[in-house]
């Protein structure tokens, strides 16, 4: 406790030892919780709940007044527990608790209840039957939080390095800005070069310089800096520890190892380039018909008057999106993993413009056709490329998205076939000599490091960050960051952008001497613990929870043992342990009783 802390402040601090006062706060979520639950009732219900003092119902809890509402309760109306009804907890369950901490109350004698998932959303067509549900839902919280003790966070001692996983732009990048923030830092990379994708032949927009260029100037700037080292031809074979304390094991090609100490981790591992099936329009049919990437790198190869490839004059080009993206299921073939890429891989519409607009200035006799599903140029001024590809003559055909363009082979010539939406869904027929598909992007295969870090996946396969607007490159996972396209389809300048955001976070997580943990772990009542071993076999966390051989009240006894900074506080220890000997703090059983009893009673 702070020595600066008034009188008032020190007994708002100690009030949780007096009886029970509970304040309940339901928040209207600007329309999605209120236009279902009636939070008048709601408020009003639980104002009539034993040991509730306060119950007030407000437009925005989130907001700067709803946070005065609770500091204000706790430090005139001797509030001791506070239970907030709105979104889900990922979204403002630290905004709440900064509220309780501003307020000098715990912050951990909190409970958020998320009646908008779990209630209107869910329950839009029964409005009586959400708000029943509400109330039953926050009746539960109010209980659960009378039976919660205050925790201290768990604090673990921070190695001040940064690890990143990768040497793509995105590992560089992040790397840069981890030594130009004050971290040592260390790119494993298992090629034996840096700089990924960008190692090629071919242009990159807005800047039109070449790819390998790009790289290159990191690449330098990289090994150049003394704070940052870089391991070659670097496999990972192993990860461990905690946030604070990593531990990353890189196999070399010469079959030693590099062990790395870190406090945090930063994922930039990249993407690799969607490859067409055989068949897939025209794909391995014909060598007239190449990727974007291909293309790319043949194009920067060409010189004179004349488009030559394979041996023959190209007097046409057309340029097919979406290959690989925006798939369905029933009408395009499953990958490996056997699932179809619907998502949009984003940056492929500017990539596939910039090149044909750099075609036509190179080759202006040159007849470019453009097949597309949706224009999706979506970056800032990148609608000036399918503007200069108008004024260019490049002739767009816009294909449904449920149906599939044929492409045939015949003497030597491509023929594409396809309704056109711009013509009232007209037959065409576009006769072509280089068939140039746009393919998107996937999510490199990083499974063993997905199984060793316990990495979230999303739906499309890409690494998942815990929410997009909040907190954009963190994984659910303490001390992880993500880098880039490891986390979903990007342009450079992006890639680039998230980086750096990626550093930033890793070097204020590192800033002090420790990193303070939610304290939601696993508690082991030694004395009821009979160490009959069955809750180590259960634990998804090596190294988490052990047995050992301990002096409890003067007899050597072997009893269950919890590393805080390990645990995850899942719970699946508590759920074998039959003498009831574990718990997790925040989450006892008995809390569990009092909740279920709470509702079962509605």
């Amino acid at each position: 406790m702070s020595e600066n802390l008034t009188e008032k402040e020190h007994t708002v601090n100690e009030n949780y030892r007096q009886k029970p006062r509970v304040a309940v706060y339901v928040c209207h979520c600007g329309g999605n919780i209120s236009d279902v639950i009636d939070v008048k009732r709601v408020a009003q219900e639980l104002s009539k709940y034993p040991n509730v003092a306060v119950s007030r119902e407000y437009a925005f809890m989130c907001s700067s007044t709803g946070q005065d509402y609770i500091v204000d309760d706790i430090r005139n109306n001797g509030i001791n527990r506070v239970v907030v009804a709105a979104c889900s907890p990922a979204l403002h369950e630290l905004t709440f608790r900064g509220a309780l901490s501003r307020a000098g109350l715990n912050p951990y004698l909190y409970e958020h209840v998320n009646i908008r998932e779990q209630s209107s959303w869910v329950h839009k067509n029964d409005k009586e039957g959400a708000t029943v549900k509400a109330i039953a839902l926050i009746k539960a919280g109010v209980e659960k939080i009378l039976r919660q003790d205050p925790l201290n966070s768990i604090r673990v001692e921070a190695v001040h390095a940064a690890a990143v996983i990768g040497g793509g732009i995105a590992g560089m990048r992040a790397a840069l800005s981890c030594a130009d923030n004050g971290l040592e830092a260390v790119i494993i990379e298992k090629s034996d070069s840096l700089g990924g994708n960008l190692n090629r032949k071919g242009k990159v927009y807005p800047s039109n310089r070449q790819a390998f260029e790009v790289a290159g100037e990191l690449s330098k700037k990289v090994l150049s800096n003394p704070n940052i080292k870089v391991y070659l031809n670097s496999e990972i074979s192993f990860v461990g520890g905690y946030v604070g304390n990593f531990q990353v094991n890189g196999k070399k090609s010469d079959g030693k190892f590099e062990k790395v100490k870190a406090g945090a981790i930063i994922m930039a591992t990249g993407f690799d380039h969607y490859k067409p099936q055989k068949g897939e329009y025209g794909a391995g049919l014909s060598d007239m018909v190449i990727t974007l990437p291909q293309f790319e790198s043949v194009f920067e190869d060409l010189d004179g008057k004349k488009f030559i490839f394979g041996g023959r004059e190209i007097s046409s080009v057309a340029f097919m999106h979406c290959v690989g993206s925006r798939q369905i299921d029933g009408l395009d073939k499953p990958g490996k993993n056997g699932k179809v890429n619907d998502y949009c891989s984003r940056i492929c519409c500017t990539a596939a413009i910039s090149a044909a607009n750099r075609l036509k200035e190179k080759f202006p006799e040159t007849a470019i056709y453009d097949i597309y599903t949706d224009m999706r140029t979506y970056g800032m001024e990148h609608e000036e490329y399918y503007k200069s590809a108008s004024e260019n003559d490049i002739i767009f055909f816009r294909r449904p998205l449920e149906e599939r363009p044929q492409v045939e082979i015949k003497e030597g010539k491509i023929h594409i076939k396809t309704r056109d939406i711009l013509t009232m869904n007209e037959e065409m027929e576009i006769e072509t000599d280089l068939l140039v598909l746009s393919t998107g992007l996937m999510p490199r295969d990083i499974s063993d490091l997905v199984e060793y870090m316990k990495l979230p996946k999303s739906a499309d396969g890409f690494l998942q960050e815990v929410h997009p607007k909040l907190r954009p490159v963190e994984c659910a996972n303490n001390g992880i960051f993500l880098a880039g396209t490891v986390q979903g389809p990007m342009d450079i300048r992006e890639t680039l952008q998230a980086a750096n955001t990626a550093a930033v976070k890793a070097a204020a997580l590192l800033s002090a001497p420790d990193i303070p943990l939610d304290p939601f772990v696993a508690v082991v009542d030694e004395d009821k613990c009979t160490g009959c071993g069955l809750c180590p076999a259960e634990c998804s966390y090596e190294g988490a929870l052990v047995m050992t051989e301990k002096d409890v009240k003067g007899k050597k006894k072997k009893v269950a043992c919890v590393n805080p900074a390990l645990c995850k506080g899942c719970g699946a220890c508590a759920a074998v342990c039959q003498p009831r000997a574990i718990n997790v703090a925040g989450w006892t059983l008995d809390q569990f009783d009092a909740m279920v009893e709470a509702i079962a009673k509605e």
